[in-house]
């Protein structure tokens, strides 16, 4: 899956930062430091699904962003968070 590009909604950049102190310019980090990218449902529209990243930026911090992959090939992102305890066990281990 290749991203072109990102689609910010003012109020989902809002809520990062107050809610899961994370930057726009952190999640353009995540995306361009080779997350792993899963599946997590179909979405609303055909072709456009919701995807979850996993992975590290610099500084070492761990997080975890969700979003969707629009037909033109950018993420609309949803959130984006730190990883849980248990979601980092589990990207150690892959």
């Amino acid at each position: 899956m290749k991203i072109s590009g990102f689609i910010w909604l003012d109020g989902i950049v809002q809520k990062l930062l107050w809610k899961h102190s994370v930057t726009q310019q952190e999640v353009v980090e995540l995306f361009e430091n080779s997350p792993r990218l899963y599946f997590v449902e179909k979405g609303n529209r055909t072709g456009e699904n919701v995807y979850v990243a996993f992975g590290q930026i610099g500084g070492g911090r761990y997080l975890v962003a969700f979003f969707i992959y629009k037909k033109n090939r950018q993420a609309l992102i949803l959130s984006a968070r730190d990883m849980t305890k248990a979601e980092r066990k589990k990207y150690a281990k892959k």
